[in-house]
C-alpha cells in the first residue's frame, strides 16, 4: 500500500499536478502528524498570511478537521458542558454552515484546563463521527443529517476525557477511558453496529487526586509484516490487538499510570509512545505475540522525564517530542533513545502535538506562538509565529497549502495563497 502511494506521488509531481491533502482526523491522512504538502506557510501574523477567523464561543482542546471545503470541529457551548456541538464551516469564507448540538444534563466531571468535547472528530468524506466523552459518538452525513448515535454511558474521571475516535477500513474505533469503566469499543461505520469490545481492567475514578491512574490516548494503527495493529497505551504497559477482531496481539511493559500521548510508529515498524506527568518513556518493534518486553523493547526512559501531553512524530531513524514542565524539545535516536538535541528549552508551555510537513516541525503553544524547527538530528530552529496572545491546546490542520489552527477564541485560516 505504502508502495502504491509512493508511486501516486511520483506520477503526479511528475505531471505538474499540485497535490493537496485532506486533514480527515487527529493527526492527520495517516494519523501520525505528518502532512505531504509542500509550500506550506512559514510566516504569518495579524498582518499577514491571516485569510479569514472566526470567533468561538467557549474555549476547546480539540482539533479542527478539514475535508474538501469544509472544516469540522466540536465546541462546547456552555460552561457545564450540557450543550456540546459538532460545527461545519465553508473553507473559503470560514462562515459556519450549521451545527448539530448533543444535551447532556449531568453534571460531568473534568479537570480545570480539559473541555467537554476535547476530541477531535473523523470523516471519510461521506460522514462525520465526534465523541463527546459520556454524551455519546455521534454520527453525521457531511450534511449534519443523524445517521447513528451510540450511548457509551458514563466515562467519568476527575480530569475528564480526550480519546478521539478513529476510522479503519469499514470501522469506528474509540477508546473509552479513563474512570472505572475502560474499553476498545468498534463500530461499523455505515450501521453503528458494534463489532466488538475489549475491557480493560484496572480504571480508577482519581478521587482525591491520589488514584493517578489513566489514559487519554487516541489508538494508532500500522501495518506491520502483512497485519495492521492497532497500539494503545494503557496504564503500565503498550498493548497491540487486531483492528477488526478486537484480538489482543502483544504487550510490553514499562510505561507509568498516565498517558496522554498517542503512540507514533516508524515504517520500519518501531513504536514509541511517551508517558504523561515525568512518567517512562519507550521504543518497542512491533510485530511480536504475547509479552514481547523481554524480546521486542529497545529503550527505556524511567521516571524524571518532562511532562508530556502533546504526541511526537518520526521522521526517518528520529523521533521528535516537546514537553512541558519544563518546556523542551528533543529529538531522540529511534533504536537508542538518545536524546541528540539535549532538551532545547521552549520558552511556553505547549500542549499541542508536532506537526510534520516540507521537513519541518510546527508546533503552537499556550501564547498563540508557533514555533518552526528543521526535521533533522542537528538542532535548528526556524522562526515562530505569533497572534494574539491566547491558548492554543489543539494541533495544525494543513491542507492545500493552508493551515487552519485553533486557539480558545478564535479559529484561523493561514495562506498564502494569492487573491486571499
Amino acid at each position: 500500500m505504502l508502495r502504491r502511494a509512493a508511486v501516486l506521488l511520483s506520477l503526479l509531481f511528475l505531471s505538474g499536478i499540485a497535490w493537496a491533502e485532506n486533514w480527515p482526523g487527529w493527526r492527520g491522512p495517516r494519523s501520525n502528524g505528518q502532512s505531504g504538502e509542500k509550500n506550506v506557510p512559514l510566516k504569518w501574523s495579524e498582518k499577514e498570511n491571516v485569510r479569514w477567523q472566526l470567533d468561538l464561543p467557549a474555549p476547546e482542546n480539540s482539533s479542527p478537521i478539514v475535508w474538501g471545503q469544509r472544516i469540522f470541529i466540536t465546541q462546547t457551548l456552555d460552561k457545564k458542558g450540557h450543550k456540546r456541538a459538532l460545527w461545519c464551516i465553508d473553507r473559503a469564507s470560514g462562515k459556519r454552515l450549521w451545527e448539530r448540538v448533543v444535551e447532556y444534563g449531568d453534571d460531568e466531571p473534568k479537570h480545570g484546563t480539559n473541555t467537554y468535547s476535547a476530541a477531535t472528530p473523523v470523516t471519510d468524506g461521506q460522514r462525520v463521527v465526534a465523541s463527546f466523552g459520556s454524551a455519546g459518538l455521534y454520527c453525521w452525513d457531511m450534511d449534519g443529517k443523524e445517521l447513528w448515535k451510540k450511548d457509551l454511558g458514563k466515562i467519568y474521571h476527575l480530569w475528564g476525557t480526550a480519546s478521539s475516535p478513529i476510522l479503519h477500513q469499514n470501522l469506528v474505533i474509540l477508546w473509552c477511558s479513563p474512570g472505572e469503566r475502560q474499553f476498545l469499543v468498534a463500530f461499523d461505520k455505515v450501521t453503528g453496529e458494534e463489532k466488538w469490545r475489549v475491557d480493560e481492567p484496572g480504571g480508577k475514578f482519581g478521587k482525591d487526586n491520589t488514584e493517578w491512574l489513566g489514559t487519554w490516548c487516541t489508538p494508532a494503527i500500522a501495518r506491520i509484516g502483512g497485519r495492521d495493529e492497532l497500539i494503545i497505551g494503557v496504564p503500565e504497559k503498550v498493548k497491540a490487538f487486531n483492528p477488526q477482531s478486537g484480538e489482543l496481539l502483544w504487550t510490553c511493559d514499562g510505561l507509568g499510570k498516565l498517558m496522554y500521548t498517542s503512540a507514533v510508529v516508524s515504517d520500519d515498524g518501531i513504536a514509541v509512545i511517551f508517558g504523561g506527568f515525568h512518567g517512562p518513556a519507550l521504543a518497542v518493534r512491533c510485530g511480536g505475540n504475547g509479552d514481547v518486553t523481554k524480546t521486542h523493547r529497545l529503550w527505556l526512559h524511567k521516571m524524571r522525564n518532562p511532562q508530556r501531553i502533546g504526541s511526537a512524530v518520526i521522521v526517518g531513524k528520529h523521533v521528535f517530542m516537546h514537553g512541558s514542565q519544563p518546556e523542551v524539545i528533543q529529538c531522540f535516536d529511534i533504536e537508542t533513545g538518545k536524546d541528540l538535541w539535549e532538551k532545547q528549552e521552549l520558552p511556553n508551555v505547549s500542549w499541542s502535538s508536532l506537526v510534520l510537513a516540507d521537513g519541518k516541525l510546527f508546533l503552537p503553544d499556550d501564547a498563540n506562538e508557533t514555533h518552526i524547527f528543521e526535521a533533522s538530528p542537528t538542532f535548528k530552529q526556524i522562526g515562530t509565529n505569533s497572534l494574539p496572545k491566547e491558548i492554543v491546546r489543539g494541533s495544525l490542520a494543513i491542507s492545500d497549502g493552508e493551515i487552519f489552527l485553533r486557539s480558545y477564541r478564535r479559529l484561523y485560516c493561514i495562506s498564502e495563497k494569492k487573491g486571499n
